[in-house]
Protein backbone atom coordinates (compact mmCIF):
# COMPACT_ATOMS: atom_id res chain seq x y z
CA UNK A 1 0.00 0.00 0.00
CA UNK A 2 2.86 2.38 0.76
CA UNK A 3 4.40 2.00 -2.70
CA UNK A 4 1.01 2.44 -4.38
CA UNK A 5 0.41 5.75 -2.59
CA UNK A 6 3.98 6.87 -3.24
CA UNK A 7 3.68 5.98 -6.93
CA UNK A 8 0.42 7.93 -7.27
CA UNK A 9 1.99 10.95 -5.61
CA UNK A 10 4.97 10.79 -7.96
CA UNK A 11 2.67 10.52 -11.00
CA UNK A 12 0.62 13.49 -9.80
CA UNK A 13 3.76 15.51 -9.20
CA UNK A 14 5.00 14.71 -12.71
CA UNK A 15 1.93 16.37 -14.25
CA UNK A 16 2.47 19.55 -12.25
CA UNK A 17 6.14 19.58 -13.26
CA UNK A 18 5.21 19.12 -16.93
CA UNK A 19 3.03 22.24 -16.87
CA UNK A 20 5.84 24.43 -15.63
CA UNK A 21 8.46 26.25 -17.71
CA UNK A 22 11.44 25.15 -15.66
CA UNK A 23 14.14 22.79 -16.88
CA UNK A 24 12.67 20.07 -14.65
CA UNK A 25 9.72 19.86 -17.06
CA UNK A 26 11.97 17.92 -19.42
CA UNK A 27 12.15 15.11 -16.82
CA UNK A 28 8.40 14.95 -16.17
CA UNK A 29 8.04 11.91 -18.42
CA UNK A 30 10.77 10.03 -16.60
CA UNK A 31 9.29 11.01 -13.25
CA UNK A 32 5.90 9.78 -14.41
CA UNK A 33 7.41 6.45 -15.41
CA UNK A 34 9.04 6.11 -12.00
CA UNK A 35 5.68 6.78 -10.36
CA UNK A 36 3.97 4.18 -12.51
CA UNK A 37 6.69 1.62 -11.66
CA UNK A 38 6.29 2.34 -7.95
CA UNK A 39 2.51 2.02 -8.16
CA UNK A 40 2.74 -1.26 -10.05
CA UNK A 41 5.36 -2.57 -7.64
CA UNK A 42 3.20 -1.68 -4.66
CA UNK A 43 0.16 -3.25 -6.30
CA UNK A 44 2.03 -6.47 -7.05
CA UNK A 45 3.37 -6.69 -3.49
CA UNK A 46 -0.04 -5.94 -1.96
CA UNK A 47 -1.84 -8.51 -4.11
CA UNK A 48 -0.10 -11.38 -2.31
CA UNK A 49 -0.52 -11.99 1.38
CA UNK A 50 1.13 -14.72 3.41
CA UNK A 51 -0.82 -15.97 6.45
CA UNK A 52 1.25 -17.82 9.05
CA UNK A 53 0.27 -21.24 10.37
CA UNK A 54 -2.23 -21.07 13.22
CA UNK A 55 -3.63 -17.75 12.02
CA UNK A 56 -6.40 -16.44 9.79
CA UNK A 57 -6.66 -13.09 8.07
CA UNK A 58 -9.73 -10.82 7.98
CA UNK A 59 -9.97 -8.43 5.04
CA UNK A 60 -11.17 -4.86 5.43
CA UNK A 61 -11.79 -2.45 2.54
CA UNK A 62 -12.48 1.16 3.54
CA UNK A 63 -13.99 0.03 6.87
CA UNK A 64 -16.10 -2.78 5.40
CA UNK A 65 -15.24 -6.22 6.81
CA UNK A 66 -15.27 -9.15 4.40
CA UNK A 67 -16.89 -12.30 5.78
CA UNK A 68 -14.44 -14.55 3.90
CA UNK A 69 -11.28 -15.26 5.86
CA UNK A 70 -7.76 -15.90 4.60
CA UNK A 71 -6.30 -19.19 5.78
CA UNK A 72 -2.63 -20.05 6.30
CA UNK A 73 -0.49 -19.97 3.17
CA UNK A 74 -0.15 -17.62 0.18
CA UNK A 75 -3.33 -15.71 -0.69
CA UNK A 76 -4.18 -13.48 -3.70
CA UNK A 77 -6.12 -10.39 -2.58
CA UNK A 78 -7.23 -6.96 -3.63
CA UNK A 79 -4.18 -4.68 -3.18
CA UNK A 80 -6.35 -2.02 -1.53
CA UNK A 81 -7.65 -4.16 1.35
CA UNK A 82 -6.16 -4.27 4.83
CA UNK A 83 -5.68 -7.64 6.52
CA UNK A 84 -6.03 -8.14 10.29
CA UNK A 85 -4.46 -11.32 11.65
CA UNK A 86 -6.20 -13.48 14.26
CA UNK A 87 -4.46 -16.21 16.24
CA UNK A 88 -6.64 -19.35 16.12
CA UNK A 89 -4.30 -21.54 18.18
CA UNK A 90 -5.02 -22.41 21.82
CA UNK A 91 -4.38 -19.36 23.99
CA UNK A 92 -3.83 -19.26 27.74
CA UNK A 93 -5.06 -16.40 29.89
CA UNK A 94 -3.99 -16.73 33.53
CA UNK A 95 -5.06 -14.63 36.51
CA UNK A 96 -2.79 -15.33 39.46
CA UNK A 97 -1.80 -13.81 42.76
CA UNK A 98 1.85 -14.71 42.16
CA UNK A 99 3.94 -11.89 40.74
CA UNK A 100 4.64 -12.23 36.98
CA UNK A 101 2.88 -15.58 36.77
CA UNK A 102 -0.29 -14.31 35.11
CA UNK A 103 -0.91 -12.23 32.01
CA UNK A 104 -0.92 -9.07 34.11
CA UNK A 105 1.97 -8.28 36.43
CA UNK A 106 1.39 -8.11 40.15
CA UNK A 107 -1.46 -9.65 42.11
CA UNK A 108 -4.21 -10.46 39.59
CA UNK A 109 -6.00 -13.21 41.54
CA UNK A 110 -9.80 -13.23 41.74
CA UNK A 111 -11.22 -12.38 45.17
CA UNK A 112 -14.72 -13.67 45.83
CA UNK A 113 -17.21 -13.77 48.71
CA UNK A 114 -18.65 -17.17 49.57
CA UNK A 115 -22.05 -17.98 51.03
CA UNK A 116 -20.67 -17.86 54.58
CA UNK A 117 -19.31 -14.34 54.05
CA UNK A 118 -15.62 -15.26 53.79
CA UNK A 119 -13.22 -13.85 51.20
CA UNK A 120 -11.50 -16.53 49.11
CA UNK A 121 -8.73 -15.90 46.58
CA UNK A 122 -8.69 -17.99 43.38
CA UNK A 123 -6.01 -18.36 40.69
CA UNK A 124 -7.54 -19.23 37.32
CA UNK A 125 -6.28 -20.24 33.87
CA UNK A 126 -8.57 -20.05 30.83
CA UNK A 127 -7.60 -22.06 27.73
CA UNK A 128 -9.51 -20.85 24.69
CA UNK A 129 -9.26 -20.29 20.94
CA UNK A 130 -10.85 -18.17 18.22
CA UNK A 131 -13.17 -20.00 15.87
CA UNK A 132 -11.72 -19.21 12.40
CA UNK A 133 -15.07 -18.64 10.64
CA UNK A 134 -16.17 -16.21 13.37
CA UNK A 135 -13.06 -14.01 13.12
CA UNK A 136 -14.82 -11.41 10.85
CA UNK A 137 -17.68 -11.04 13.38
CA UNK A 138 -15.20 -10.65 16.22
CA UNK A 139 -13.45 -7.85 14.33
CA UNK A 140 -16.76 -6.11 13.56
CA UNK A 141 -18.42 -6.47 16.95
CA UNK A 142 -15.51 -6.63 19.41
CA UNK A 143 -12.21 -5.81 17.73
CA UNK A 144 -8.86 -7.53 17.91
CA UNK A 145 -8.55 -6.83 21.68
CA UNK A 146 -11.13 -9.51 22.54
CA UNK A 147 -8.99 -10.81 25.43
CA UNK A 148 -9.44 -7.66 27.50
CA UNK A 149 -13.02 -7.07 26.38
CA UNK A 150 -14.41 -10.62 26.62
CA UNK A 151 -12.11 -13.28 28.07
CA UNK A 152 -11.03 -11.49 31.23
CA UNK A 153 -14.34 -9.89 32.36
CA UNK A 154 -16.50 -12.92 31.47
CA UNK A 155 -14.23 -15.31 33.41
CA UNK A 156 -14.05 -13.13 36.51
CA UNK A 157 -17.79 -12.46 36.51
CA UNK A 158 -18.65 -16.15 36.14
CA UNK A 159 -16.51 -17.04 39.15
CA UNK A 160 -18.03 -14.35 41.36
CA UNK A 161 -21.60 -15.21 40.34
CA UNK A 162 -21.20 -18.92 41.13
CA UNK A 163 -19.10 -18.60 44.28
CA UNK A 164 -21.99 -17.21 46.34
CA UNK A 165 -23.60 -20.68 46.33
CA UNK A 166 -20.72 -22.36 48.16
CA UNK A 167 -19.05 -22.17 51.54
CA UNK A 168 -15.35 -21.40 51.68
CA UNK A 169 -14.27 -24.80 52.99
CA UNK A 170 -16.40 -26.58 50.37
CA UNK A 171 -14.69 -24.64 47.56
CA UNK A 172 -11.36 -25.68 49.00
CA UNK A 173 -12.20 -29.37 49.30
CA UNK A 174 -15.36 -31.30 48.48
CA UNK A 175 -17.12 -28.95 46.02
CA UNK A 176 -14.11 -27.77 44.06
CA UNK A 177 -14.76 -29.88 40.93
CA UNK A 178 -18.48 -29.07 40.96
CA UNK A 179 -17.66 -25.36 41.22
CA UNK A 180 -15.21 -25.63 38.33
CA UNK A 181 -17.79 -27.39 36.13
CA UNK A 182 -20.39 -24.67 36.78
CA UNK A 183 -17.91 -21.94 35.88
CA UNK A 184 -16.94 -23.82 32.71
CA UNK A 185 -20.55 -24.03 31.55
CA UNK A 186 -21.19 -20.35 32.25
CA UNK A 187 -18.06 -19.14 30.44
CA UNK A 188 -18.51 -21.56 27.55
CA UNK A 189 -22.06 -20.32 26.95
CA UNK A 190 -20.90 -16.70 26.89
CA UNK A 191 -17.88 -17.42 24.66
CA UNK A 192 -19.98 -19.35 22.12
CA UNK A 193 -22.09 -16.27 21.32
CA UNK A 194 -18.96 -14.21 20.65
CA UNK A 195 -16.99 -16.52 18.35
CA UNK A 196 -14.70 -17.97 21.00
CA UNK A 197 -14.27 -21.60 22.03
CA UNK A 198 -13.54 -22.49 25.66
CA UNK A 199 -11.26 -25.53 25.68
CA UNK A 200 -10.38 -25.93 29.35
CA UNK A 201 -10.75 -24.15 32.66
CA UNK A 202 -8.24 -24.67 35.44
CA UNK A 203 -8.72 -23.55 39.04
CA UNK A 204 -5.04 -23.53 39.94
CA UNK A 205 -5.25 -22.48 43.57
CA UNK A 206 -7.85 -21.69 46.22
CA UNK A 207 -6.56 -19.61 49.13
CA UNK A 208 -8.68 -19.47 52.27
CA UNK A 209 -8.51 -16.77 54.99
CA UNK A 210 -5.83 -17.31 57.61
CA UNK A 211 -8.35 -18.03 60.38
CA UNK A 212 -10.06 -20.72 58.30
CA UNK A 213 -6.75 -22.32 57.36
CA UNK A 214 -5.76 -22.56 61.03
CA UNK A 215 -9.10 -24.13 61.89
CA UNK A 216 -8.70 -26.72 59.15
CA UNK A 217 -5.14 -27.47 60.23
CA UNK A 218 -6.27 -27.92 63.85
CA UNK A 219 -9.03 -30.27 62.73
CA UNK A 220 -6.63 -32.30 60.60
CA UNK A 221 -4.14 -32.52 63.49
CA UNK A 222 -6.89 -33.67 65.84
CA UNK A 223 -8.01 -36.32 63.37
CA UNK A 224 -4.43 -37.51 62.97
CA UNK A 225 -3.99 -37.71 66.75
CA UNK A 226 -7.23 -39.69 67.03
CA UNK A 227 -6.08 -42.09 64.33
CA UNK A 228 -2.73 -42.45 66.09
CA UNK A 229 -4.47 -43.24 69.38
CA UNK A 230 -6.66 -45.82 67.66
CA UNK A 231 -3.51 -47.44 66.33
CA UNK A 232 -1.91 -47.49 69.79
CA UNK A 233 -5.04 -48.99 71.36
CA UNK A 234 -5.24 -51.63 68.65
CA UNK A 235 -1.58 -52.49 69.19
CA UNK A 236 -2.10 -52.80 72.95
CA UNK A 237 -5.12 -55.06 72.41
CA UNK A 238 -3.07 -57.28 70.14
CA UNK A 239 -0.24 -57.42 72.71
CA UNK A 240 -2.70 -58.29 75.49
CA UNK A 241 -4.16 -61.03 73.32
CA UNK A 242 -0.67 -62.37 72.61
CA UNK A 243 0.14 -62.52 76.33
CA UNK A 244 -3.17 -64.21 77.07
CA UNK A 245 -2.50 -66.86 74.45
CA UNK A 246 1.05 -67.32 75.78
CA UNK A 247 -0.19 -67.68 79.39
CA UNK A 248 -2.84 -70.12 78.28
CA UNK A 249 -0.17 -72.18 76.53
CA UNK A 250 2.04 -72.25 79.63
CA UNK A 251 -0.90 -73.25 81.80
CA UNK A 252 -1.86 -76.02 79.40
CA UNK A 253 1.75 -77.23 79.33
CA UNK A 254 1.96 -77.33 83.11
CA UNK A 255 -1.32 -79.17 83.37
CA UNK A 256 -0.16 -81.75 80.88
CA UNK A 257 3.10 -82.28 82.82
CA UNK A 258 1.36 -82.64 86.16
CA UNK A 259 -1.17 -85.17 84.94
CA UNK A 260 0.58 -87.15 82.23
CA UNK A 261 4.31 -87.34 83.09
CA UNK A 262 5.30 -91.06 83.52
CA UNK A 263 8.44 -92.68 84.99
CA UNK A 264 9.57 -93.79 81.59
CA UNK A 265 9.30 -90.24 80.24
CA UNK A 266 11.30 -88.90 83.17
CA UNK A 267 13.94 -91.60 82.59
CA UNK A 268 14.14 -90.63 78.93
CA UNK A 269 14.54 -86.94 79.72
CA UNK A 270 17.28 -87.85 82.27
CA UNK A 271 19.23 -89.80 79.63
CA UNK A 272 19.04 -86.87 77.21
CA UNK A 273 20.37 -84.50 79.89
CA UNK A 274 23.23 -86.91 80.78
CA UNK A 275 24.23 -87.15 77.16
CA UNK A 276 24.40 -83.40 76.73
CA UNK A 277 26.52 -83.03 79.88
CA UNK A 278 28.86 -85.85 78.80
CA UNK A 279 29.46 -84.21 75.46
CA UNK A 280 30.56 -80.97 77.08
CA UNK A 281 34.40 -80.82 77.31
CA UNK A 282 34.39 -78.71 80.48
CA UNK A 283 31.88 -80.67 82.46
CA UNK A 284 32.44 -83.37 85.14
CA UNK A 285 29.60 -85.81 85.51
CA UNK A 286 28.65 -87.68 88.69
CA UNK A 287 25.72 -90.08 88.55
CA UNK A 288 24.00 -90.90 91.80
CA UNK A 289 20.80 -92.65 92.68
CA UNK A 290 19.08 -95.78 91.47
CA UNK A 291 18.94 -96.96 87.91
CA UNK A 292 15.50 -95.52 87.25
CA UNK A 293 15.95 -91.93 88.43
CA UNK A 294 19.61 -91.07 88.69
CA UNK A 295 20.69 -87.70 90.11
CA UNK A 296 23.16 -85.88 87.93
CA UNK A 297 25.65 -83.40 89.43
CA UNK A 298 27.85 -81.50 87.09
CA UNK A 299 30.70 -79.05 87.63
CA UNK A 300 34.16 -77.96 86.53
Amino acid sequence: MFFIILGLLVITASFFIARGDSQAARFSGAIRIVGIVLALLGASLSMFKVVDAGHVGVKTLYGRVDNDVLYSGLNFINPLVEVTMFDVKTQNYTMSGTHDEGNKSGDDAIRILTSDGLEVTIDLSVLFSVRPNDAPNILKEIGDDYVDKIVRPVARTAIRDNAVSYEAVALYSTKRQEFQDKIFNAINKSFATRGLKLEQLLIRNVTLPESVRKTIESKINAEQDAQKMQFVLQKERQEAERKRVEAQGIADYQRILSTGLSDKQLQYESIIAQKEIALSPNTKVIIMGNSKNPVILGGN
